[in-house]
């Protein structure tokens, strides 16, 4: 499948893509939908909104954002940036580590809002974490995305809603998504971009925060129904667990 735009990509990037490729075609057949809604580079910066379904599905989203056209810069959980080799090729990148739960995630959202004026392309998970909701389906956002929404208000959010990629899971092998058997159809679904502009200057009270967050999940959410042949949920499932993220050891 060729790309819509095909911006510069470095090094690291096209590492990357001669790692992923394959991998996404060993595990996965992929089917993508409306990959035409992303904004082009040329006219903006775009925050990408997606769900989070399984420990391998970031292989597939970082394949849907580049063949859309975009070269994508996740945020991802610092604890990340610290495994061998993997930590090398993420900061090589330039994907931007997150600490979840601690003061240092407001250094993330302003490395996120360089990079949105240098119109790049955000990926962010809102859920923080692989949804723990007991169908699958989106649970509850952390208010983060709605902060970096406050902070870039010009820049449109486009909602992806993704689904297959939940069935490879579990412990061993499976856990990587290598276990023995077919392949797997993974599907994602790109929403139109979101109109937020009635949230312009508002304050960032944490009922604005949620309000703005639920609003973004609710269009993932409708993307994933899509992709289910099935009526969302009417509420999200809130998670009880809190995730807090050590701060990453200075080389």
């Amino acid at each position: 499948m060729s790309r819509l735009h095909k911006p510069k990509a470095g090094f690291w990037i096209r590492l990357c893509v001669v790692i992923l490729y394959p991998l996404d075609g060993l595990l996965f057949r992929v089917r993508w939908r409306h990959l035409d809604r992303m904004p082009a580079p040329k006219d903006s910066g775009v925050l990408i909104a997606m769900n989070h379904i399984s420990i391998v599905d970031t292989v597939l989203m970082a394949r849907l954002v580049w063949q859309s056209g975009r070269i994508p810069r996740f945020m991802i959980k610092s604890g990340v940036f610290d495994w061998p080799v993997v930590g090398r090729i993420m900061s090589g990148a330039g994907q931007i580590p997150v600490h979840r739960g601690t003061t240092d995630a407001a250094q993330s959202l302003r490395h996120a809002v360089a990079a949105l004026e240098r119109h790049e392309a955000i990926v962010i998970y809102p859920e923080g974490t692989t949804t723990k909701d007991p169908a699958n389906w989106p649970m509850q956002g952390k208010t983060g995305i709605a902060r970096l929404v406050l902070l870039a208000p010009d820049v449109p959010v486009v909602p992806v809603g993704q689904w297959g990629a939940e069935k490879r899971g579990g412990r061993g092998p499976a856990r990587l998504g290598l276990s023995l058997g077919r392949r797997r159809t993974a599907q994602a679904s790109v929403g139109e971009p979101l109109d937020l502009s009635h949230w312009r200057g508002v304050e960032p009270t944490q009922e604005n925060l949620r309000a703005i967050t639920d609003e973004i999940m609710a269009a993932v959410r409708q993307q994933v129904a899509v992709l289910r042949n099935e009526p969302a949920p009417p509420t999200f499932y809130v998670p009880t667990r809190t995730y807090v993220d050590r701060k990453r050891k200075s080389a």
